[in-house]
């Protein structure tokens, strides 16, 4: 049934739907986050800090690679270049979206997609073609599945190999990984011998079923960057980092009588189930045409799903098979996490490809009330270079302490930091690294943000030159 711009209009005269400042909302207004809650990461004690919101100022790391706030510590898991698979070849580098799994006899599994575009020879270390796990073997992407066992040792082989711009990924209620190629190459072009722009599904648990790479066409041909599925419902939700124009927000609705599980989407035909854009519209029943229309936090807009008409995109991309008016787009659209009975989506930022300019958004889908809500604005960053600024959030995960983590992959410093329900940010991490030179330094974006399965250790990578880390500490709850 489709919901339309009346129905939401009345819906929300009824309900009282806000369109700004909502109890809920997880973040500030432009430039708040800049200008006051993050004091603490300069060395100052912030008021947040004193209230009990976060975890102090973070300390510089001696090994100049990650700081960190008093009392935590971190751990190097793999590192492109330095650790070795099972089968003796490097760690492959760029490392992207991680999930973390239970595994058998208390070890910790954790997959992790390697962002690897073109052709093998461009990269010192892509993912190694391993027999029988190869989709194309002319590209350099795929993702590998590393093992924490309870003594310390770590363990780490392929999972699939030969895909392309492995980005952010999402895992399955089910307990596997679907992995997202966010480059969408057609055979032919840039050396690739086979189609590309899909999503593989990986399981970390059971190496054979890893076997013979499907790619799993029914999401779509296009740039993809993550995929959440709704563990009640069964819909899968993905995003489109792309523009000219801007990419957009997926629904996938499965066939009738589809029941999951582990493999069964390989046994799905390549149009299987719906695949569908948003049209959003506000409570006045206005269409909305891109989602940094909204300025500021607690605005909500109804959803309306449009079908896509070719969503493999034999002829023209997914994204501009629809005219103005059709559907509504959002730039970079990038990480989300199934979380409180939906799905968090990341905005990583919006320049001039976009109405309204900002260096961050997360939005929240409901999918019983089919709205999305803006839970965290950030304004754009003035200096990007002075440490103290949040912009371009990337990968997201829903904290087990409340509120969310975010990864940055903006410009100048590069942190992990947190949102509470109520709208207050903190630093949690900062990348020391340091990959260009001391006149002009550059440090890589965060990513792969995620907790282990009991809580206690949140994993994050610093995607150059790739390394996987675990952090511990005295997390606790925060306040709101």
């Amino acid at each position: 049934m489709s919901l339309t711009r009346r129905d939401f209009a009345r819906n929300s005269a009824i309900t009282g739907v806000a369109l700004a400042g909502s109890v809920g909302a997880l973040a500030t207004a432009p430039n708040a986050l800049a200008s006051y809650d993050n004091e603490g990461s300069t060395g100052e004690t912030s008021a947040d800090a004193r209230q009990g919101v976060g975890y102090g100022p973070l300390v510089p790391d001696p090994k100049g690679i990650l700081a960190l706030p008093a009392g935590f510590e971190y751990r190097i898991i793999t590192y492109s270049g330095r650790t070795k698979l099972e089968s003796g070849e490097f760690t492959p580098s760029n490392h992207d979206g991680t999930a973390a799994f239970d595994g058998p006899r208390g070890t910790t599994l954790l997959v992790n997609n390697h962002e690897l575009k073109g052709p093998r020879s461009e990269w010192k270390y892509p993912v190694p073609l391993t027999e029988g796990l190869v989709y194309d073997p002319a590209a350099s992407g795929g993702c590998t599945v590393v093992e924490v066992r309870p003594d310390g040792r770590v363990a780490e082989w392929v999972g699939i190999a030969g895909t392309s711009t492995n980005c952010a990924g999402g895992s399955t209620p089910w307990g596997t990984w679907l992995t997202c190629e966010e480059n969408s190459d057609r055979a032919g072009e840039n050396g690739m011998t086979k189609d590309h722009g899909y999503v593989f599904e990986v399981d970390p648990s059971d190496r054979r079923a890893n076997r013979g790479p499907k790619p799993l066409k029914f999401f779509g041909r296009y740039d993809h960057e993550a995929v959440v599925i709704d563990p009640k419902r069964g819909h899968a939700y993905l995003t489109e980092d792309d523009d000219e124009p801007n990419g957009l927000f997926y629904r996938w609705t499965p066939p009738r009588g589809f029941e999951y599980g582990p493999g069964k989407f390989r046994k799905l035909a390549d149009d299987a189930g719906a695949l569908q854009a948003p049209k959003c519209f506000d409570s006045g029943g206005r269409y909305v045409d891109d989602l940094s229309r909204a300025t500021k936090t607690g605005t909500v807009y109804g959803v309306d799903w449009v079908d896509v008409p070719d969503r493999d995109a034999r002829t023209t991309p997914v994204r501009k098979q629809f005219g103005d008016g059709e559907v509504t787009r959002a730039r970079k659209l990038e990480g989300m996490w199934w979380g409180d009975g939906g799905a968090y989506i990341v905005s990583s930022y919006a320049r001039e490809e976009s109405p309204v300019q900002h260096d961050g958004q997360v939005w929240f889908y409901d999918p019983k009330r089919r709205t999305l809500t803006l839970k965290v604005l950030l304004g754009v960053n003035p200096d990007p270079s002075r440490d103290g600024a949040f912009d371009g959030p990337d990968n997201i995960t829903v904290s087990p302490y409340g509120g969310i983590v975010l990864a940055e992959d903006g410009e100048g410093v590069s942190h992990l930091f947190g949102a509470t329900e109520s709208g207050r940010t903190y630093p949690i991490a900062r990348n020391d690294l340091n990959v260009g030179t001391e006149e002009e330094p550059e440090y890589s974006e965060f990513a792969g943000v995620t907790f282990s399965p009991d809580g206690k250790t949140l994993y994050a990578n610093i995607q150059d030159p790739g390394i996987l880390l675990a952090i511990t500490g005295p997390w606790k709850r925060q306040k709101r």
